[in-house]
């Protein structure tokens, strides 16, 4: 007898919280939105490109590393809690290390920090805090660390 019921695929990821990064336009929406932060910065605080970069850079790192790294579970409740130990990383591809979405995430903040290193033309304050920023994020996204906490800081209690 023929087959009756048509055969459903399931979603790549159930996770609401981050499925939303496996839609078409993210990565692009992603790198726009950071070029006109960094127009804005020009435009409001009326600095060199290098400076603004290097704000752009360092607001990228906090605002990543506090939600991507630093901030734990879902805003849903129908997940009944089965991610309030897991950051937003840890749960990004069902936990899975080196897929597209991880190493274009991993790229970004070294893309910036080449930018806003470049474009303040290596000068001693700047690159200090570019560095900093670019080494924090990027070892906090090397698949060694997955579900790391360094010296016990954000573990659970």
């Amino acid at each position: 007898m023929a087959n009756l019921y048509v055969t459903a695929v399931p979603t790549a990821d159930l996770n609401r919280n981050t499925e939303w990064f496996m839609y078409p336009g993210v990565w692009t929406t992603y790198i726009l939105i950071l070029f006109f932060f960094w127009l804005i910065v020009l435009a409001i605080f009326g600095c060199s490109p290098g400076l603004a970069w290097t704000i752009v850079n360092l607001s990228h790192f906090a605002i990543t590393y506090h939600f991507f790294h630093w901030k734990k579970g879902t805003p849903f409740a129908e997940d009944q809690g089965i991610y309030n130990r897991l950051t937003w990383w840890e749960q990004i591809d069902k936990g899975k290390q080196l897929t597209r979405n991880r190493k274009f995430l991993t790229v970004v903040p070294v893309v910036l920090y080449l930018i806003a290193s470049h474009t303040t033309d290596y000068q001693h304050p700047m690159l200090i805090f570019n560095t900093l920023a670019v080494m924090v994020l990027v070892v906090a996204k090397f698949p060694n660390m997955h579900k790391v906490r360094i010296f016990g800081i954000n573990a659970d209690k």
